[in-house]
């Protein structure tokens, strides 16, 4: 990647770069947190007919872009600033269409630059359920007829959904049914387990959750990430008419989590939740917390059929058990909220746009998509989230 350096360079001219000062009003509302910073500048905004979205900058970002309205090669100032991140800084600007790279006499970027900045595959990928459902779900997205961004995440979000039938919407008919199902309406199998060590909280976006009536620091940092369990068994494990076997199975998800000392944990409270693929979400301060969990559910669960969880990391049940963590607070305003997968479906989602609009020749979009995200240091064979997020982001 350190031969993209030896290029020349210019700043795209699909995108301007806006002081915060003057952006709308609405927008500078909804970038408050990121203008906290005092090395934010403002942003790189798209130009009509060119661009692909909304992208903050800081001070340096701005200076380099500014510079480069001037083609040349990267200033010695920048090289020297980023040290050894700097092939990966410019390779993702060229990557993101924010900056252009001279090759053959023209000025390239995005998906036509994609030699300069990304190794060829050397293998096969290291597979596993939820890689191939992940490379699943891209190619579907892919075909879809669509180029609004944010509907195409949405799409990718929902990606291995059990489809909601009229049998699974007469089986769990509201909340009520679903606490039923699972053991923890009143007088349920798993209902003195929550009582003694969990606290209910209000009921929202389709999740019913909790929170450990035994929080504390533990291992984890105030300003570290959190750490996330996506427990994905289907549905039918959960959910079996006439017996106690789905209320069993649940208690074993619910006594491991209590044994870890998870933060905090939430389950789909209808249907439509409990047919997501990320059914059972947990919070921890810490992965060696979180693994503690998983070790528990995997021993619990042995045998119980796998659904799997799209866009997160394997970590064992043959797609049973996965994890994830949020984004960096820089990097929550451009998603559909603050979740790993919402950034993750977001990002892809706008990359897929971008190479299928760019019809690079022999460039298909879903690998272009997952050529972009490794730029951000994550290896998108095991979905494994990249410390370059938190130090760079």
């Amino acid at each position: 990647m350190s031969e993209i350096l030896k290029h020349v360079f210019r700043a795209s001219s699909a995108y301007e770069l806006v002081l915060f000062d003057r952006l709308p009003e609405g927008e500078r509302r909804a970038l408050a947190d990121l203008a906290r910073d005092p090395d934010f500048y403002g942003v790189l905004r798209p130009r009509e007919g060119g661009g692909s979205t909304l992208k903050s900058a800081d001070r340096d970002t701005a200076l380099l872009f500014l510079t480069l309205r001037e083609p040349g090669p990267l200033p010695a100032y920048a090289a020297a600033q980023l040290g050894e991140a700097a092939p990966r800084v410019v390779a993702r600007f060229v990557a993101d269409g924010i900056l252009e790279v001279e090759r053959d006499g023209a000025f390239v970027s995005g998906p036509a630059a994609l030699d300069l900045f990304v190794r060829p595959a050397t293998g096969a990928p290291r597979d596993g359920r939820i890689a191939a459902l992940s490379r699943a779900a891209l190619r579907c997205a892919q075909a879809l007829p669509t180029d609004d961004p944010r509907l195409l995440s949405l799409r990718l979000y929902a990606y291995n959904r059990v489809p909601l039938t009229p049998r699974w919407k007469s089986l769990l008919a509201g909340t009520p049914a679903v606490e039923r199902h699972l053991g923890i309406a009143p007088g349920g199998p798993n209902r003195k387990t929550l009582d003694r060590a969990w606290q209910r909280l209000a009921d929202r976006e389709g999740w019913i959750s909790w929170i450990s009536r035994a929080v504390d620091g533990g291992d984890g940092r105030p300003d570290g990430p959190t750490w996330k369990l996506y427990v994905s068994p289907r549905p039918e494990s959960l959910i079996t008419e006439g017996t106690t076997e789905g209320a069993e199975a649940f208690g074993a998800v619910l006594e491991a989590l209590t044994a870890a000392r998870a933060r905090q944990f939430k389950v789909g409270r209808d249907a439509g939740g409990l047919l997501r693929a990320d059914k059972i979400v947990s919070y921890f301060p810490s992965f060696e917390r979180l693994a503690e969990a998983a070790d528990a559910v995997v021993a619990r669960l042995a045998g119980a059929p796998a659904q799997g969880v799209p866009f997160t990391s394997e970590i064992g049940g043959e797609g049973l058990l996965s994890w994830g963590m949020d984004p960096p607070r820089s990097e929550r305003s451009w998603s559909l909220g603050e979740s790993w997968r919402a950034w993750l479906s977001m990002r892809l989602a706008r990359d897929l746009l971008a190479a299928r609009q760019a019809a690079a020749p022999g460039v298909e979009p879903w690998r272009f998509a997952l050529d972009r995200l490794r730029l951000e240091g994550i290896d998108t064979d095991t979905w494994t989230p990249g410390a370059l997020l938190w130090r760079e982001g």
